[in-house]
């Protein structure tokens, strides 16, 4: 073997492990495992204690056809006055078949101003999202959405 031919060996083999490097970061960060319907409805009975929650004032807006599942825009508000004595103290966000069912916790106060949060989230595939929110009085109220989503997050290759 020349000298050549063994440093080109070399950087075949760093290659090699850089690409099964590459190859596993990607498949921990985006995890095939997906959550099932039953897994969500356990995370929701979780956030509740156990309280069933109720068709309330919650509006959840995402789009119902998702292009590109790596970043969806969602949004969520609840009619509330945000008083002292009645404001909502949390929204939180679910999906169905993302690798993990609950997607995001936003905690409020009365001085919040007002119960409306926005973010992106990711979707693994079309499935449906449930807002819930938790009110001052103990009560849950929630909607959801059915999102189709045409290129799944965490799918590309």
């Amino acid at each position: 073997m020349t000298k050549d031919s063994a440093a080109q060996s070399g950087r075949r083999h760093s290659l090699r492990l850089m690409v099964v490097s590459v190859a596993g970061l990607a498949a921990g960060v985006c995890p095939l495992a997906q959550a099932t319907p039953s897994e969500m409805q356990a995370a929701i009975a979780a956030f509740s204690r156990g309280a069933m929650p109720q068709a309330g004032s919650v509006r959840l807006v995402v789009p119902e056809l998702v292009e590109n599942g790596n970043s969806v825009p969602v949004s969520v508000t609840v009619d509330s006055p945000m008083t002292e004595r009645d404001h909502v103290r949390r929204i939180a966000l679910f999906s169905e078949k993302n690798p993990q069912p609950q997607v995001a916790v936003f905690h409020l106060g009365p001085r919040s101003g007002r119960a409306d949060v926005s973010t992106r989230i990711r979707l693994a595939d079309s499935q449906r999202l449930v807002a819930i929110a938790e009110l001052t009085d103990g009560r849950f109220v929630q909607t959801s959405v059915e999102v189709i989503v045409t290129l799944a997050a965490c799918i590309e290759n």
